[in-house]
This record gives C-alpha cells, sequence and structure tokens, in this order.
C-alpha cells in the first residue's frame, strides 16, 4: 500500500511537470523516497534458531526486517539551465549561468528565474504577477526603496544587468548567486524563498542578463511521459498485490473456517 502511495505521488509531480512545459523558466521536481526499515528503531537481539527442520519451529524472530514500508522524503527540484528563446522584447530578461533576479511580493522578497518582466502604471518594473523588480543597492538588504523605475525611452540591458536610458545608466538589477540551488524552497511554480544568508555569495559574478530573451522550462517531455508510463505500471502492480493479499485475508477469515 506504501508502495501505491508513492507511485501516486511520483504521477502528481510529473504531471505537474508536464503541464508546465511550456512555462518559462519553470523548473522540473522529482518525487524522492526511501525504504523505511521498522527493524533500525528497536535493539539488535541475539537470533536462537531451532535446529528442528521443516517445521514452524525452524522459524526464528525476524525482528521487523520483513516490514520495510516506502518513506515520502520530499520534492527535490532541478535547477539545471532550460534552453533561450529569443523574443525581441527589450523587457524579457534571461540569466546564462547561475543567479536569481529578486523580487518583492506581498510575502517580502524572493527569487526567481522568470524574467518576463513590464512597466505597471506607476512606471516601475515588475514581472507578470505584479511584483516589483528590485535593482542592487550597495550596503543594504533591505528592498524599501529599491525598485526600478524607467521612462517612456527606449531601455538597454547590458550583461551585467545594468539598465541604460537615454544613454546614462539608470540602475543595476539585483541578481543572486545561490551556493547551493537545492536549498531553494518553492513557492508557487516560478518563486523561490531566499535561502540563509551563508547560502549567498556576496561577489555577485557567474551570470550573464540577455535581453530580449526568456528561458525555458527545462522539462524534457518525452522523458516525463516515459516516466509516467512507468510510474502506472508500477502503481498498477503494487495495486493488484494488495487485492491479492486482500483475497487471501478474505479466504483465511470465511473460507478456512468453515472447513472444520
Amino acid at each position: 500500500m506504501s508502495g501505491a502511495i508513492a507511485q501516486s505521488q511520483k504521477i502528481d509531480t510529473i504531471a505537474n511537470n508536464i503541464a508546465n512545459a511550456s512555462t518559462p523558466a519553470f523548473k522540473r521536481d522529482e518525487q524522492v523516497f526511501k525504504e523505511y526499515l521498522t527493524s533500525y528503531e528497536q535493539a539488535s537481539q541475539e537470533l536462537n534458531v531451532p535446529k528442528v527442520p521443516a517445521s514452524m519451529e525452524s522459524f526464528y524472530d525476524t525482528q521487523g526486517s520483513e516490514r520495510t514500508p516506502v518513506a515520502n522524503v520530499g520534492t527535490f527540484t532541478d535547477h539545471s539551465q532550460g534552453s533561450f528563446k529569443t523574443t525581441g522584447n527589450p523587457l524579457d530578461l534571461a540569466i546564462n549561468g547561475n543567479g536569481y533576479f529578486e523580487v518583492l511580493t506581498p510575502r517580502g522578497v524572493r527569487l526567481t528565474r522568470a524574467g518576463a518582466f513590464r512597466v505597471d502604471q506607476d512606471g516601475r518594473l515588475v514581472t507578470r504577477n505584479g511584483d516589483l523588480v528590485l535593482q542592487r543597492a550597495e550596503g543594504t538588504n533591505e528592498p524599501q526603496g529599491r525598485e526600478v523605475r524607467l521612462t517612456n525611452s527606449p531601455v538597454t540591458i547590458d550583461n551585467s544587468g545594468q539598465i541604460i536610458q537615454d544613454g546614462e545608466p539608470l540602475a543595476t538589477l539585483s541578481v543572486v548567486n545561490v551556493v547551493e540551488p537545492t536549498q531553494l524552497r518553492k513557492e508557487g511554480q516560478l518563486l523561490y524563498m531566499p535561502p540563509e544568508a551563508a547560502n549567498i555569495l556576496n561577489a555577485p559574478g557567474g551570470y550573464t542578463v540577455q535581453q530580449g530573451t526568456l528561458e525555458l522550462s527545462n522539462v524534457e517531455v518525452i522523458k516525463e511521459m516515459s516516466d509516467l508510463i512507468q510510474a502506472h505500471r508500477v502503481f498498477d502492480t503494487n495495486q493488484r498485490a494488495v487485492k491479492a493479499y486482500d483475497a487471501m485475508s478474505e479466504k483465511i477469515a470465511n473460507t478456512i473456517p468453515r472447513l472444520d
């Protein structure tokens, strides 16, 4: 039963990956499981194996080693880079290499690789959901006063994320480098909770910002479909095993007593 539940969770995760295959900057998830050994919870005991062959007495205590359910460890996010698509929109930005844009949401500062930005009615650079895109500010990590305000002039953004309008540097986008991306926790499909300060590189670098480009998802649909078929087959096998045990239990409870 635990195996069937595990495969059901895996199917849900794969289905979500496939549904977001066309979502820019989406990172695929993978369900991780382990075998839970009940025998590890108890102290080891001395085994006295009877020397009577072919009898019930010849069986010895397994100390729970036969009870090994499947335990769900959690969801692992694959942060590998997706391919790029040229859009020609000056506010579409992609990060080539390691790094995440800092944005301000109603829940606080979050990180994202989704660079499909726009300008709101107040002239501020925001994400498609209306979250403020933050600029780099020396000596402070506070989000207040770090919004990016643009005019109607053409915008140029160089490889370092510096925004230039009317020939003058306006601001530099805040791009955060994360030492260990696996510690990032997803919030929705495209946002990540900022990691601890020790997991953030203070010196920016290791990336380039590409203007007029979007990063696509890193989902390989063919691989996901293959994994989905395999998970369905394993789920079906586990389900048939449960039905077989249920049929045996029914015979033990109802048929065998009537034979007396």
